[in-house]
């Protein structure tokens, strides 16, 4: 595939709002991660939680849009210049020629979990709500699209914990076919009950901060992120980095269980570096979904040790943001940039000691070097799977 370069950039996680503050907490190796004190919850669990989103209402034109994921949209929006970014692609393409492509899994399913639990006022508030402003899966895009001023093709992915990874994929499909000209990506999920409650009926949430590929670790760490990205054919004067290739696949093994030898996985890697004509020796660091379940850590090491031996260094980056779920792609697609851009290569986080299990390169230790070629793995529920291959735009 022809590169598709990164001309603009934003992020807003637990690190942080934007790519400075994040990119601050990576070198210094400060996590995100705190003792949930965001909703009462049984059970003791760490979190990834956005600052400020209680007090920042989105007002004015678009206040039929206010949700708290909308609130963390507008927020990672008004970061690192993209608004603007965004503008001066409108001017060069036209408003009807920009794509708007975003990733989420529960959009604004909290304002709907509030007005239950107020069961005294619940057929009140439900009937007073806008659902498909808030709630409603598309209401994302709509937002997003209705804020920068865009009138091309608008979609909301929902793919599990790959949907702002696979983004990319769709947004590189329509610009080859011809349908726009350029894209903004990315994906926002924010903090809600239900995937509390839910990933611990799975028992695949830890009571303490997640520990990737560490031989004890039990679980993930949810956190809350937004990110997006503008998608450009011709490298704009601050593109630092470019999309070289993307891969998908959906196993299909379980609903909430990866293959364990890691073939969709495996898959999806090998496609990314085939669409861009790169070979494994070729890649400088691979951003690992690394959630900190034993079945996922188990399966991906097997990827990507079938892939790249025990010679590429990999990590995962979860114990700074948490797993952001349905914004997980776009938030280590933006890290990577940043580690392309600055020669950086995180460690993994909270890891202590290493599962002797496991074969690929792990690294526990940030260090400072040169990358060329960084790939990001995201990986979902239901088997679906998607990896991108970002490269120096230079």
């Amino acid at each position: 595939m022809r590169p598709l370069f990164v001309s603009g950039l934003c992020i807003a996680s637990a690190l942080g709002a934007g790519l400075e503050e994040s990119f601050a907490a990576l070198r210094n190796g400060t996590s995100g991660l705190r003792p949930n004190d965001f909703e009462p919850f049984p059970h003791p669990t760490w979190i990834g939680r956005v600052d400020g989103l209680e007090s920042a209402p989105v007002t004015g034109a678009l206040a039929r849009f206010d949700c708290r994921n909308n609130r963390l949209a507008q927020l990672a929006l008004a970061q690192d210049g993209f608004e603007q970014a965004v503008a001066r692609a409108r001017e060069r393409h036209g408003a009807a020629r920009i794509a708007v492509l975003l990733g989420t899994t529960t959009s604004g399913i909290l304002e709907t979990e509030l007005a239950y639990r107020r069961s005294a006022e619940t057929e009140r508030l439900l009937a007073a709500r806008d659902y498909a402003a808030t709630h409603g899966m598309f209401s994302l895009a709509e937002f997003v699209r209705a804020r920068l001023g865009l009138e091309g093709p608008a979609a909301t992915v929902s793919n599990a914990c790959a949907s702002s990874a696979k983004v990319f994929a769709q947004a590189a499909r329509l610009i080859e076919a011809g349908i726009c000209d350029a894209a903004v990506v990315g994906g926002v999920d924010s903090l809600c009950l239900t995937t509390l409650y839910g990933f611990r009926s799975l028992e695949l949430l830890s009571a303490e901060p997640c520990r990737p590929c560490d031989e004890r670790r039990d679980g993930l760490s949810i956190g809350e992120a937004g990110g997006f990205a503008l998608l450009e054919k011709a490298p704009g004067a601050k593109a630092a980095a470019a999309l070289l290739g993307y891969g998908e696949s959906s196993d299909g093994y379980h609903m909430s269980s990866p293959h364990p030898g890691g073939a969709g996985a495996l898959l999806a890697m090998s496609d990314a570096l085939a669409r861009a004509g790169v070979r494994p020796g070729e890649v400088d660091y691979v951003n690992l979904h690394g959630t900190g379940t034993p079945a996922n850590d188990r399966a991906e090491d097997a990827a990507v040790h079938a892939l790249f031996g025990a010679a590429t260094p990999a990590s995962s980056t979860k114990g700074w943001t948490g797993h952001t779920l349905g914004a997980a792609g776009i938030v280590e697609a933006a890290i990577s940039v940043l580690c392309l851009e600055r020669g950086f290569l995180p460690g993994t986080l909270n890891t202590g000691r290493p599962d002797p299990a496991l074969r690929s390169r792990v690294v526990l230790e940030s260090e400072q070097r040169p990358l060329s070629r960084v790939l990001s793995n995201s990986f979902g529920f239901g088997g679906n799977n998607c990896s991108l291959l970002f490269g120096r735009a230079g």
